[in-house]
């Protein structure tokens, strides 16, 4: 018995080692950054994230309140357990982030899918795959429209590709029920990003499988193939959604990584 648990303890050390290793030679954790400063440079693409911000900030500050009047007392009174007198900080930075979690999942789903699709289209068009937006909606001409998001037509395109599909109740469901993780300090977090990264990622690249017009299995075999590539995208992009009263803003900046990421992707297939 002793040497089947030494055994599976080593298999398993084998394969997180492997998969960290995978995730460190991707670099594929570094398109969030890009995306962040792609964004700031590249005006034409705020467009969709301001014309919205309104109702962000009215939704953030409800789910945020409601959650403070409901749920703070009874998680600081827990945590009182794991950290001691750092309770109250700990539990109010756990509200924030659950708070954060809900907002994102609320907005992606109800009030972003097709600020979230523009975003991704136009940043392909900046980065010359005018052939692949071009799969999923209609296009006007450079000659007619200033920038990339005038340029962006009615979403169906010869596939009959319309936006991004909303973020299934399984996501919000997975982050909460991993959310207990960040009780325990550092190395919790880290298992939290990391369990989330691994869905994460492959769900920020949805638009670029639906403008390939891949099916369930082309994609199964396209995200097992770029596993570790995935898995470091997702955290990095997850942890900078789970910074408080920002979680929106990384969403679009996320997904114009996303898009510059797939643009490089496309660039190595043709």
């Amino acid at each position: 018995m002793r040497d089947k648990i030494k055994d599976a303890l080593v298999e398993e050390a084998a394969h997180d080692r492997a998969v960290a290793k995978a995730i460190l030679l991707s670099g594929t954790y570094l398109y969030p950054l890009k995306g962040l400063i792609y964004t700031a440079n590249h005006r034409p693409l705020w467009q969709p994230f301001l014309s919205r911000s309104g109702k962000i900030i009215t939704l953030g500050l409800g789910v945020t309140s409601t959650m403070f009047f409901f749920t703070y007392a009874p998680q600081a009174a827990f945590m009182t357990l794991t950290n001691g007198a750092m309770a109250p900080i700990s539990a109010a930075l756990l509200v924030l982030s659950e708070s954060s979690t809900i907002t994102t999942f609320l907005a992606r789903s109800f009030l972003l899918p097709d600020a979230i699709t523009d975003t991704f289209d136009a940043t392909l068009l900046e980065e010359g795959q005018d052939a692949l937006v071009a799969q999923g909606r209609t296009l006007t001409s450079h000659k007619t429209a200033a920038d990339a998001i005038e340029r962006l037509g009615e979403k169906g395109g010869v596939k009959g590709v319309g936006a991004v599909e909303a973020f299934t109740p399984h996501l919000l469901l997975r982050s909460l029920v991993f959310l207990p993780l960040n009780f325990v300090p550092v190395v919790g977090t880290f298992m939290y990003v990391y369990a989330q990264g691994k869905v994460y990622g492959p769900a920020l690249h949805e638009r670029f499988f639906k403008l390939k017009g891949w099916g369930k299995k082309e994609r199964e075999r396209w995200v097992a193939g770029l596993r570790g590539g995935y898995t470091g995208f997702g955290m990095a992009a997850f942890a900078l959604e789970m910074i408080p009263f920002a979680s929106i803003a990384f969403a679009f900046t996320n997904t114009v990584g996303a898009a510059l990421w797939s643009a490089d992707l496309e660039r190595i297939m043709q």
